[in-house]
């Protein structure tokens, strides 16, 4: 079971006891029964699993729950707060300080994406301000020196290792001394794995760790493990100190629980999470937020988050500006389909929403959407200014259609779709016509102006079903309206 099914298996079963009459010990059982083979399925440890349903029913005690509490908040709250402590050790890891030279060491069997992630986590600190470099240790694995070298060329970031040199103890120690006297305020140490864990793998790492005295110690971890997850972290946690962990291969095939069973045996937080084979497909690991998506509660910051990431600060008062005025362009289609794709895997980014769950679009279906969305966007890099800019449908005749197919190599009824899809997002465009945008950024005046009439008429109805109709929406937009970043939200809103 995927993450994105164990979130709907979960947020199914909290849905269910939401529409039963009357909660008692029956409907409690039932949905924690569906919760728990939901996570046996995602692959968490058993016995963490027992232990959390045992808490649960320790702290929802039906009998004790006066008429008037709210059964179902006080269980998903109950079901909240245990995920969160099976996700939270209690102590935060290392934090790295810049100007101050840091020494992190990453271990982890072999096919794990350690030598990649090493790469993601020096790019990832490199953006913020950091001074990192790599060093490979492995020289178990032949090709390992080759890797870390092209991944941290393509990523301009300092290496040291050998192709001469064989003892990984020196390696490291060399390279640590170097890095220390360029001051670089983050030196990486990549070590080796092997297909399965032997004892001289765990006695070349505690070397490896006494020479460098690293700072952290970081297990990477292949998502796709499954049930062997727990003894794995344990078995590295017992050899080194291991004080944090990364999950690679969370792009939504591989089963998630095992992240649950590292945090367990290692008693050390998932500090990052690998979401792709791309330098940037690597997320910061929050464990509330994520608990959240989860449960189908979304997670509106981490939403806002995207916005900001994908809709420079400078474009976007003149996008709500045209969001008023109920005028959409070809080219404000094109920009906006940027934007989505920019903002990474669709599903992902519905989740971040409270209501709205990963089965909002079929499976396969992101795949095929964001395929077709980079079809339009050849076609239309085929148009002319003209073409672009104007708002009026005519303008595209006949044997436009056939110059855009001919120059984007695709079938005339291609484009004829394109149009179509224009033609629908700007009849959604025009019903946001009116909306009295703020002078000088006025978050709490917008978010006053923006009201659910408006939204409904925006969402598919499908969509608005999802989120639970007109009362869903409301409560919705209550939550949004709190949020100073409206604005910025409905920047990027309507993409």
């Amino acid at each position: 079971m995927v993450l994105a099914e164990l979130g709907g298996s979960i947020s199914r079963a909290l849905q269910q006891m939401s529409n039963a009459t009357i909660i008692d010990e029956k409907v409690l059982n039932d949905c924690l029964n569906e919760i728990t083979r939901a996570l046996l399925q995602s692959d968490v440890q058993f016995k963490l699993v027992r232990d959390m349903q045992t808490n649960i029913k320790k702290i929802v005690n039906l009998d004790d729950l006066a008429a008037g509490h709210n059964k179902r908040k006080i269980i998903q709250q109950a079901i909240f707060n245990e995920l969160c402590k099976m996700l939270d050790p209690g102590k935060p890891s290392f934090t790295p300080k810049k100007s101050k030279p840091s020494v992190v060491m990453f271990v982890g069997l072999q096919g794990s994406g350690k030598t990649t992630t090493c790469t993601k986590y020096a790019y990832y600190h490199q953006k913020k301000g950091w001074k990192p470099a790599l060093v490979c240790a492995d020289t178990f694995r032949a090709g390992a020196f080759d890797q870390l070298k092209q991944n941290a060329t393509k990523a301009k970031i300092p290496f040291y290792g050998s192709y001469m040199e064989s003892d990984p103890v020196k390696i490291a120690v060399e390279g640590v001394e170097r890095f220390k006297k360029e001051n670089c305020d983050l030196i990486i140490v990549d070590t080796s794995g092997r297909h399965k864990q032997e004892v001289a793998l765990f006695e070349e790492m505690r070397q490896v760790s006494e020479a460098t005295k690293p700072d952290l110690v970081i297990f990477v971890m292949d998502s796709s493990i499954g049930q062997a997850a727990f003894d794995q972290a344990q078995a590295f946690k017992q050899s080194v100190a291991v004080g944090a962990v990364i999950v690679t291969k969370m792009d939504g095939h591989a089963k998630g629980g095992g992240a649950l069973s590292a945090v367990a045996a290692t008693k050390s937080p998932v500090i990052f999470i690998g979401t792709g084979e791309h330098m940037d497909e690597f997320e910061v690991f929050d464990v509330k937020p994520f608990v959240s998506r989860l449960l189908g509660m979304g997670d509106l910051s981490g939403f806002m988050d995207k916005i900001h990431e994908v809709v420079p600060m400078d474009q976007q008062p003149e996008l709500l500006q045209k969001l008023s005025e109920g005028t959409f362009t070809v080219r404000i289609m094109y920009e906006q389909f940027q934007n989505i794709l920019k903002m990474g895997p669709i599903n992902q980014v519905f989740s971040m929403l409270p209501g709205f769950s990963s089965e909002l679009m079929p499976k396969g279906g992101e795949k095929e959407s964001q395929a077709k969305i980079k079809r339009y966007m050849t076609m239309m890099d085929s148009m002319t200014d003209e073409e672009l800019d104007s708002t009026n449908p005519k303008l595209m005749n006949e044997s436009r259609m056939i110059r855009i197919a001919r120059g984007s190599g695709r079938q005339v009824r291609e484009v004829v779709e394109m149009f179509e899809e224009y033609k629908r997002l700007a009849k959604i465009w025009s019903k946001m016509k009116g909306l009295k945008i703020p002078k000088k950024g006025d978050m709490s005046a917008l978010s006053r102006n923006m009201n659910a009439q408006h939204m409904s008429k925006v969402l598919p109805p499908q969509m608005l079903k999802q989120i639970g109709g007109m009362g869903g929406l409301q409560n919705l937009m209550k939550q949004m309206g709190s949020n100073k970043d409206m604005m910025n939200m409905f920047g990027g809103g309507d993409k």
